[in-house]
């Protein structure tokens, strides 16, 4: 009662059901609190099993409102297989408009495996991981920039390089991230054991695959576009589905994806003092190592001199910082490199 995570839906029956996850936390105001997570399932024979999940950071819009809209729109006949929506994954931070939990400060991106008798964030972690991943074969995590960063729009998934990884599931991302449509791919050096929900997708046996559609806590006509486009695109991938849901009369023909790689120190900008920051490059501009990105203002000191900061490496602005004021170790810009 205390620790476990409840459901009014029955993952096991066909057609289409709307409900909750509960998991029980005791605070001040209330010693039975609930805290609760809306949930889609949607099941119609035999078929692949995809998992779409938005909301594990907050104040990042363009996933939750899709899938919001397609809850609405699916209809069991429309799919063969099975279908999980979980819109709004780490709901205390979702509905109160911030990055992380209000109840524990937890980052359900940091927080898998997670811990089922620990604060909200790490319940919520383990009951993904090991309640509700298992059994799915495909897993679709939508991200954007959030409030203080700006992203270049793009598909993502774990490095086909990582030592120990199945070389039959790292080429079907690859496949999913070509068929999403996104005009980059990124592959990340995160580790098969990070604390990640695509490291958790593949520590159940899926293929895990996510997505940067945005930035700067709002959407615009085109981030919805092209996160709805993606949905469409991955659902139909994967053989779910047989037309486009969410944009049906989308023609839009997406250019060849191409890929990128992160991992490394030098691709990280972070701020060495606190100051203001005045940025030189955007987000999509191919840099060369040793460039100049930005500067550096003190206006507590007036007339000094800016401080300048450089690329460390070659490549494609990732994202970059939004807010001018920064403080010392926050992170100014990413790069990506090209493969």
């Amino acid at each position: 009662m205390h620790t476990g995570a409840s459901s009014d839906v029955d993952v096991g029956r066909e057609g289409k059901q709307v409900g909750t996850v509960a998991f029980p936390y005791s605070i001040d105001r209330s010693p039975y609190y609930r805290i609760y997570l809306p949930i889609c399932h949607i099941r119609n024979g035999k078929g692949p099993a995809v998992l779409l999940i938005a909301g594990v950071h907050g104040d990042e819009y363009e996933g939750k409102i899709a899938l919001s809209k397609l809850i609405g729109a699916i209809e069991p006949h429309q799919i063969t297989g099975r279908l999980t929506i979980l819109p709004a994954a780490n709901g205390p931070a979702v509905f109160a408009g911030r990055r992380c939990s209000p109840f524990d400060a937890g980052n359900l991106n940091r927080a898998f495996p997670g811990y089922p008798a620990g604060t909200p964030t790490w319940r919520i972690a383990h009951y993904i991981e090991h309640g509700l991943r298992p059994g799915h074969d495909v897993v679709f995590d939508l991200h954007s920039g959030g409030t203080s960063m700006d992203h270049l729009a793009c598909s993502l998934a774990c490095s086909l390089a990582e030592i120990g990884r199945d070389p039959d599931r790292d080429d079907r991302a690859r496949a999913l991230l070509v068929a999403m449509g996104m005009p980059y791919a990124l592959l990340a050096d995160n580790g098969p054991q990070s604390p990640t929900t695509m490291a958790a997708a593949g520590r159940a046996g899926a293929v895990g695959i996510s997505g940067e559609f945005g930035g700067g806590a709002t959407v615009t006509p085109a981030s919805m576009a092209m996160t709805e486009r993606a949905i469409d695109n991955i659902l139909q991938a994967t053989g779910l589905t047989q037309a486009p849901l969410l944009r049906p009369s989308d023609t839009t023909r997406p250019a060849p994806t191409v890929f990128l790689q992160q991992g490394a120190g030098n691709q990280f900008v972070y701020g060495r003092r606190n100051g203001w920051f005045e940025p030189a490059v955007v987000v999509g501009d191919r840099v060369k190592a040793g460039q100049i990105v930005g500067q550096s203002h003190a206006l507590d000191a007036p007339g000094s001199a800016p401080e300048p900061y450089l690329a460390g490496t070659d490549g494609v602005v990732m994202s970059r910082r939004l807010h001018s004021h920064f403080e010392r170790g926050d992170c100014l810009f990413t790069i990506g490199h090209l493969l």
